[in-house]
């Protein structure tokens, strides 16, 4: 896994189920804003539909050696969880190069403990941002 990937998962398992909520709320409240050129989600991205809330993703790699990878997510801020899903995928492999995205296990979600805190259709969610990250990287490089 990416090293920030790591370390969110790390933090996650270090503390417990009511402390991993909050955590996750701290992070939704750190997800960037999104660049002008996606200002209209709904048209310029990918909408992850297995997410309960609106949740819309886009996905650049780098035409450099490394093909580093940009993830853009858009959430509303009335959809917390889904948002922090969304900066955990952005904080832990934006910036990364798109072999160590595609490398992370498709379970990774799991280790973060979140099972005893959110319900298994909001994780289901998380699996589905992961898979069309992937796919969007794959069909980058």
């Amino acid at each position: 896994m990416p090293p920030q990937l790591e370390e969110l998962v790390e933090d996650f398992s270090g503390v417990g189920p009511k402390d991993r909520l909050q955590l996750l709320l701290e992070l939704s409240r750190e997800l960037p804003e999104l660049p002008e050129r996606y200002a209209d989600a709904a048209d310029s991205m990918e909408q992850v539909h297995e997410c309960q809330s609106p949740l819309f993703l886009a996905v650049e790699v780098d035409d450099d050696a490394d093909r580093r990878v940009h993830l853009f997510f858009s959430a509303p801020p009335e959809a917390p969880t889904t948002r922090g899903f969304a900066s955990i995928m952005h904080t832990g492999m934006d910036g990364e190069p798109a072999s160590a995205v595609l490398a992370v296990p498709d379970d990774f979600y799991t280790a973060l403990g979140l099972a005893q805190a959110v319900s298994p259709l909001r994780l289901r969610g998380m699996a589905a941002m992961l898979s069309r990250i992937k796919k969007q990287v794959r069909a980058a490089v």
